[in-house]
């Protein structure tokens, strides 16, 4: 690494810590304050440093544009990619990764069941929202008036005898996962399966995608099932922290 970038890269990581004047940095560089200040007006030029007043300096705005732009840049599919695998191993079970697109929810990735009893599902495919453990996670943070709408527009097809089947009962549904911080599919979208799914966060907080865990029920009981909700949410709580999610408060609430 040459000289000039080891230096920068030192005064940018003093600052991080808050405003430092010349004589820190240069203290902190090993440096004469004379070629701290070349430094420092090189990189003021560049917007990733300014003076705060006579004496103090502090990181610029040039940075949290480069900080904004990359957490923008970060594909979820490749982020989570290591974190289903992991889920997988753990649960033994189907993990699913999804996104919404229009009125539906596209599975994105899939970590397969280590078990012989599979459901059937592959990348690529649709389903709908309103039954599915994972559409219920992406819609259950819009806001009031905004998940209003989207429940209104949806026809409700019964693929089940539990299918949700009307506006009123998803939006309840929807209520529900919002306090608890994970939605569920209680053989909704197929009687055999059901599903614990978990929203997964930008960094500005939206829900950009959410993962599920799929079982087969002559696997596991529903009580068994929620067992596994807790590695669940760790497991998007890790996605969500790479792409940039700072919680202020706990993911899951008791009901």
């Amino acid at each position: 690494m040459s000289q000039s970038l080891e230096r920068g890269l030192i005064v940018l990581t003093a600052l991080a810590a808050g405003p430092q004047t010349l004589d820190q940095l240069a203290q902190r560089l090993g440096v004469h304050k004379s070629t701290a200040m070349r430094l420092l007006r090189t990189l003021e030029a560049g917007r990733f440093v300014r003076r705060e007043d006579v004496h103090h300096y502090r990181l610029g705005s040039a940075l949290f544009d480069l900080a904004h732009q990359a957490l923008e840049d970060l594909d979820v599919r490749g982020v989570a990619r290591p974190h289903l695998v992991e889920l997988g191993e753990i649960s033994g079970h189907t993990v699913h990764l999804a996104t919404l697109e229009d009125d539906q929810v596209v599975y994105i990735d899939k970590v397969d069941s280590k078990h012989p009893v599979r459901m059937y599902s592959r990348i690529g495919r649709r389903a709908p929202v309103h039954c599915t453990a994972v559409g219920k996670a992406l819609v259950a943070e819009l806001p009031s008036r905004q998940r209003r709408q989207f429940a209104q527009q949806l026809s409700y097809p019964e693929l089940t005898a539990n299918t949700i089947d009307s506006a009123e009962r998803f939006l309840a549904e929807l209520d529900r996962a919002r306090v608890q911080g994970y939605a569920v599919d209680r053989g909704e979208h197929e009687d055999f399966i059901h599903c614990v799914g978990a929203p997964i966060r930008n960094h500005r907080g939206e829900v950009v995608a959410a993962m599920s865990l799929s079982v087969p029920k002559v696997l596991l009981d529903f009580d068994g099932l929620l067992r596994l909700v807790d590695d669940v949410l760790r497991a998007a709580g890790a996605v969500s922290a790479e792409l940039g999610w700072q919680p202020e408060t706990p993911q899951r609430k008791e009901v």
